[in-house]
């Protein structure tokens, strides 16, 4: 079973405590009475080697007796402590609090609102400062109350929307089915009737929207995807972009799924990844500037190249 990070984050912080009240446990007994297994136990007992208070020196590190059947925590990075918060800390966390009871999507928001709640009963004066400090999502999550309201009462609805990849926009009929956050931006996850697919529509790009009389109704075949490993997942069918690259723009290989990433011996970097269509290739091409250099496939080297004249040649005539 795959453990989520959210999950296993709260496990390890009762990990310390937990043994520091229980020195010479054995792991099988342990293992036991945290509901995990004892090969779960040990890998996290290795990640909490890693970690620590800052400075993350030697003498920082939570510490710890290890061996085939033991543990005893040496040293617990003070996490047995309770927390206490200055009143600049208590103030930023009141703020991400409120800011995420107010993120679409949340599953539980009860719970981030009890937190909040403690929180700003114990916090006194912070809290009553964070009271004059006005949180809100950005303008474009201003749409969520209108989505809201068409998936609980099952509405289609009309939209005016902006395609970043053909730099265009147009008005389609969507059957909403959730609103979902990825990599800071919400968005509606729907079915799409000109396109009959499902699409996913980032609400700052929603130009427009109105709930129809129509009721949503979304095809058997129309499932929510899978977007726990980002919201571009590469295919075959898509064009396979090969760039050459400098130093300068070796970010690419961190920030983007490469299919293949090669050293050349004067340094530069031979990258093929995939891209959802050659309009968002050009793009991305050109961003990088002159560090970069496409080699296939031809068709995107020869519309670059093009662009990059095109753009001297407006230039040169400004300038003169």
């Amino acid at each position: 079973m795959t453990m989520s990070a959210p999950s296993r984050l709260a496990r390890l912080l009762n990990l310390v405590p937990y043994l520091q009240t229980r020195p010479g446990i054995r792991v099988a007994e342990a293992a036991g009475e945290l509901g995990v297994t004892e090969a779960q136990l040990r890998d996290d007992l290795t990640l909490l080697w890693m970690c620590g208070l800052p400075g993350y020196g030697p003498g920082d590190l939570i510490d710890m007796s290890l061996d085939e059947e033991t543990v005893t925590i040496t040293f617990g990075a003070e996490l047995n402590r309770p927390l206490r918060l200055n009143s600049d800390e208590a103030l930023a966390l009141i703020v991400a609090l409120r800011l995420l009871a107010e993120t679409p999507g949340l599953r539980d928001v009860d719970a981030v609102r009890r937190a909040l709640a403690k929180l700003e009963s114990a916090c006194g004066d912070a809290a009553a400062a964070a009271g004059r400090v006005e949180v809100s999502l950005r303008a474009a999550d201003g749409w969520v109350p209108q989505i809201r309201n068409a998936l609980r009462h099952q509405r289609a609805l009309r939209i005016t929307y902006y395609t970043a990849g053909r730099d265009a926009s147009s008005e389609r009929v969507v059957d909403p089915m959730r609103l979902l956050v990825v990599d800071d931006f919400t968005y509606l996850e729907a079915w799409c009737r000109r396109a009959e697919g499902m699409r996913r529509f980032r609400l700052d790009r929603i130009d427009a929207l109105a709930e129809l009389e129509d009721a949503a109704a979304p095809p058997p075949q129309a499932r929510p995807s899978d977007v726990r490993a980002g919201l571009f997942q590469p295919s075959d069918d898509q064009p396979l972009v090969t760039v050459r690259i400098g130093r300068d723009s070796r970010w690419i290989t961190e920030y983007y799924r490469c299919e293949d990433v090669r050293a050349e011996s004067d340094g530069r970097w031979l990258v093929s990844l995939r891209a959802s269509n050659l309009d968002w290739a050009a793009r991305f091409a050109l961003g990088l500037g002159a560090d970069a250099q496409v080699v296939a496939p031809a068709e995107l080297a020869d519309r670059v190249a093009g662009d990059v004249r095109a753009a001297l040649a407006a230039y040169d005539e400004s300038d003169g």
